[in-house]
């Protein structure tokens, strides 16, 4: 699951952060930037064919087992894809978007088929180990696509890059092959329309039903609006704003990066920390304030460009409060779903959660152009104050279910 974790990492930020900075040095505009390193908008959108890995295998990797299968099948897309955009460069850029929508496709195809796999190669006791593995491998992951890509392309040639990790990319595809395929028995659909039924309406449809249209709707919106802040700013937005402030990639590497991740392990034990003591509804609401406003930091860094201590500062809030959001978002989606739809209806939830600040993402290079910078991070603090009037209104009715589930858990 490690090596797995690290498998799904590292085509994320290749499509997304780490990409922006390529694209700044072969001189393209802002907001087309921003817009190309929103490939990692398909992540948002996996759960549309996410069915498809339920229900159906791929010609050539049947015996390997439906898991396995689709494992490998979507490992061999991102190599492929990363050699493709290796091979045409920026300077082809038509060409070279599409391998890069290629890799986000294949990327979030991996996810899915490594969550399934999770599930389904171990007891639910098993689970929490499992994640926390998944998770560790994911981070190196991550360093792996940006800290260590962005220090090498100060010394050779972004091309190359992404050839050598391509190459990386051959380590998980030798442990899907080595790996063992889960022994599950399924009912499989007689027609993809009832799979589709099965898989995708009748967990909208649970949804409703449980929470009644208007309680529903309400914390729809809520789900929404709560980590817009957060989402704005993943996507290729900050790495020509880090770059415009001064900064080499490999300073933009070791803290951003590197020091940064590991300030957001911590503010996950404390996020942690923070749901085991008062449960997943309270932190929440306290996390999304200090995660939201962290974007304001960013206007000090504006007025303190090329200044490490300061880069330092704002990433060690931004990520520590990030890390603390975590926890608190995890549990309150996983409060919200049926066990008997649980991945499907976790991974739609999870998707409308991300949704609206890739969108935001999308568009962020014309909104800097036109606001600059600054009003770009000011406009991504805005979703806070919609957000917090409706997790008061909502208030009432999950505070009562925490305290009445928590009574009920003591009487057992």
């Amino acid at each position: 699951m490690c090596l797995f974790g690290f498998s799904s990492g590292l085509p994320f930020l290749l499509v997304a952060g780490t990409l922006a900075y390529w694209l700044k040095e072969n001189g393209i505009e802002l907001a087309d930037i921003t817009m190309i390193a929103s490939a990692g908008l398909t992540y948002a959108f996996k759960f549309l064919w996410a069915p498809l890995l339920d229900h159906g295998h791929i010609p050539g990797f049947a015996q390997l087992g439906r898991r396995r299968g689709w494992l490998l099948f979507a490992q061999l897309g991102v190599v492929a894809g990363l050699l493709a955009m290796a091979a045409l460069t920026p300077q082809h850029l038509v060409a070279f978007v599409v391998a890069t929508l290629a890799v986000a496709f294949f990327g979030a195809t991996q996810d899915i088929a490594v969550d399934a796999y999770r599930i389904e190669i171990a007891p639910v006791e098993d689970q929490g180990a499992l994640v926390a593995t998944y998770s560790l491998g994911y981070r190196i992951g991550l360093l792996v696509a940006g800290a260590v890509a962005l220090i090498l392309a100060d010394h050779i040639a972004w091309r190359v890059v992404y050839l050598m990790m391509a190459l990386v990319m051959l380590l998980p595809i030798v442990t899907t092959l080595a790996a063992r395929e889960p022994t599950v028995l399924r009912v499989r659909a007689a027609r993809w329309r009832d799979a589709m039924r099965e898989s995708v309406i009748d967990p909208f449809a649970d949804f409703f039903r449980r929470y009644g249209w208007a309680l529903a709707g309400v914390t729809l919106l809520f789900l929404l609006l709560f980590k817009m802040p957060e989402q704005a700013t993943i996507g290729g937005i900050m790495s020509p704003f880090y770059r415009d402030m001064g900064f080499s990639k490999t300073e933009i590497g070791t803290i951003t990066k590197i020091y940064g991740i590991w300030i957001g392990i911590v503010g996950v034990f404390i996020g942690g920390a923070a749901v085991a003591r008062w449960g997943a509804w309270r932190p929440l609401g306290v996390t999304i304030v200090l995660c939201g406003c962290s974007n304001l930091m960013y206007l000090l860094l504006i007025a303190h460009p090329g200044n490490l201590a300061m880069l330092t500062l704002v990433i060690s809030v931004e990520n520590l409060t990030l890390g603390m959001l975590g926890p608190p978002t995890v549990a309150f989606l996983s409060s919200l779903v049926n066990q008997q739809h649980t991945a499907t209806q976790y991974a739609l939830l999870s998707s409308l959660v991300n949704l609206p600040g890739k969108l935001l993402g999308f568009f962020a290079g014309g909104i800097a152009m036109t606001a600059g910078y600054g009003g770009y991070f000011v406009l991504t603090v805005l979703a806070v104050i919609p957000a917090m009037l409706l997790f008061a209104g909502l208030w009432r009715r999950f505070r009562g279910f925490e305290l009445a589930r928590a009574a009920s858990s003591a009487d057992a």
